[in-house]
């Protein structure tokens, strides 16, 4: 019996096509991503308590706690790319359907996706800043 080879694949795998109002949710938060690199990490308990919610930068503030807090409550770094890229990390794609389950108030997706890879303790903030964030966006 001959072992199996595995040949690599020269062509890259094909990119997911995601909606616009996807695509729209997670350039925002890759934006948001890269103006919070110069701020310093905050907890996320402190981060969601500092909200301030107006109607104006509701989103905005939203989104900054969310992406200044996710490596923690992952339990580690984020790929994110560039705004505009149209390839996803695997970060990226979860963070697209976590909003979309959100927008749709699919809760046993949310529940699993926030299972699979959130620490209990930030399981219902991390919940609460996506689906404040996903309301602005048309995701379903």
């Amino acid at each position: 019996m001959t072992p199996l080879r595995l040949e690599r694949q020269s062509t890259p795998a094909p990119v997911q096509p995601i909606g616009t109002g996807a695509l729209a949710f997670l350039n925002h938060l890759r934006f948001v991503a890269m103006a919070c690199r110069s701020k310093p990490r905050t907890d996320l308990f402190e981060a969601c308590a500092l909200l301030h919610v107006s109607p104006a930068t509701a989103q905005e503030s939203h989104a900054d706690a969310l992406m200044r807090c996710l490596n923690e409550a992952l339990g580690k770094p984020t790929r994110l790319h560039a705004p505009g890229t149209t390839e996803l990390s695997f970060d990226e794609s979860w963070l697209v359907q976590l909003g979309q389950a959100a927008a749709i108030g699919d809760e046993p997706s949310l529940a699993f996706l926030l299972r699979s890879r959130v620490a209990r303790e930030h399981r219902r903030l991390v919940r609460f800043l996506v689906g404040r964030i996903a309301e602005s966006f048309s995701l379903a």
